[in-house]
């Protein structure tokens, strides 16, 4: 976490030279501390002090990077709302080498099929697990998934079994999975020569000995070279798992220790719905890794959702483009709906819209991502609004009438829009699901 300006001023060389472009070191300090400046612009600053000050701005729980596309960690609030989480919660697929080529690759193309529209972002899953004790068959299985997939790989097994096939591929970054503590210096070892990330598994099953646990093994891996390290808590049950969660999240943020400054991860090794339940609680209480067999869409689904609202940036909210959308094959003579770009909202007026099953345009005019009824409090969706949208979109080029219908909820703006434009405002449902009977019922 970054220090406050007074803590940087007195790493400074308080000279106050101005070769920073600012009058006082203070002023430069203030500047550090907003994120404005780095301390690298000042030519004087001691090496020591610029090692110093990167420690201490370094994010509580460290950025970890996995095959080249998927980053783990890098979080420092505890609550959602203090700024947002950016890292959303990578979900894996766990296979088992013992099995054969052919079930391997069933499993690997269920995995790609996965895929899933939701409010205009495509949901899928992350990376794939391989797991096995046989050197021989792993590597054979690593092979195979690799042929088939792009997606990360977690190595999971006995050094014995990942070292060559680790090495092999070292350079694609496998996340390193050390299951059992007696092999833990051999894989601490693996770790460090082929420069991948390590998860370390506890052996404790209460939440207060696991975290003992993790950062005593954790300063040794340290100590060994390694920064790059995942914690797995597979072996604690539901209740202690969230306990352990939240403390290791609350000491490494609030209390800024580091030892346990570590993304998280858990394997569950069945299916169905308490499986559902546990990946449903890691995804809302700080898991960063999730690894699962599971590949039922019906299971998938909707922890891929819940892992996009939560990982959503609450200052950001999902909004589509402000422009013309078609649903169907529409005409000149078909009916325009106006709504907001928010993400939700249109969709939702879109699904309803096409239910009718006649075309139509859909004019979504831009209210900074925020509802119908929320933008037009706000004064973002104003007569004078809509009629910039309509103007700048085109929509008079597409259609041979100059009729619009608005939702019901902004009804009060009808006439003074009706006055701006010159087109025939109908007012429609106040809900977008009455849309579909609005348009059998009054477009003719």
């Amino acid at each position: 976490m970054m220090p406050t300006a007074i803590e940087i001023y007195k790493l400074l060389p308080k000279t106050n030279c101005g070769k920073c472009g600012f009058p006082t070191c203070l002023a430069f300090a203030m500047q550090i501390a907003s994120g404005k400046k780095s301390i690298d612009d000042c030519p004087d600053v001691d090496p020591e002090a610029k090692k110093t000050l990167a420690e201490a701005a370094a994010p509580p729980i460290p950025i970890i990077k996995i095959g080249g596309s998927l980053e783990i960690g890098d979080e420092t609030v505890i609550f959602r709302h203090e700024k947002a989480f950016f890292h959303p919660t990578a979900m894996t697929l766990l296979v088992d080498a013992s099995s054969s080529v052919d079930e391997l690759k069933k499993r690997v193309k269920e995995f790609e099929e996965l895929s899933f529209e939701r409010v205009g972002q495509t949901l899928s899953m992350d990376a794939i697990a391989i797991r096995g004790d046989d050197p021989a068959k792993f590597a054979e299985a690593v092979d195979a998934v690799k042929g088939l997939s792009d997606k990360p790989l977690i190595l999971m097994g006995k050094s014995s079994a990942i070292g060559d096939m680790a090495k092999k591929i070292a350079a694609d970054k496998p996340l390193l999975h050390c299951s059992d503590l007696d092999d833990f210096e051999a894989m601490v070892s693996l770790a460090g020569e082929t420069k991948c990330p390590l998860a370390i598994r506890t052996r404790a099953e209460k939440a207060e000995e696991a975290i003992r646990e993790l950062a005593s093994l954790s300063q040794v891996a340290k100590d060994n070279g390694l920064k790059d390290i995942v914690f797995d808590l597979s072996n604690l049950g539901m209740s202690e798992m969230i306990q352990a969660l939240v403390a290791i999240r609350r000491l490494a943020i609030k209390k800024k220790f580091r030892l346990l400054g570590h993304p998280i991860m858990f394997v569950l090794d069945d299916i169905g719905g308490m499986n559902v339940l546990m990946a449903s609680l890691g995804i809302l209480k700080y898991a960063s890794i999730i690894v699962t067999p599971e590949v039922e869409r019906a299971n998938i689904y909707p922890l891929a959702a819940l892992r996009q609202n939560i990982f959503t940036d609450p200052r950001i909210p999902l909004q589509v483009e402000e422009g013309i959308y078609e649903i169907g094959v529409p005409s000149e003579s078909s009916p325009v709906l106006l709504t907001c770009n928010f993400s939700l909202t249109y969709f939702n007026v879109a699904g309803d819209t096409e239910s009718s099953k006649m075309a139509a345009y859909i004019v979504a005019t831009d209210t900074e991502g925020l509802s119908v009824l929320t933008a037009f409090a706000a004064g973002k969706l104003t007569p004078d609004s809509v009629k910039k949208t309509i103007d700048g979109v085109g929509i008079a080029e597409k259609v041979g009438h100059k009729k619009i219908i608005i939702p019901g909820m902004i009804a009060r703006i009808s006439g003074k829009l009706e006055e701006l434009t010159g087109w025939s405002v109908m007012v429609g449902p106040r809900e977008s699901t009455g849309i579909s009977k609005f348009l059998r019922d009054n477009w003719k």
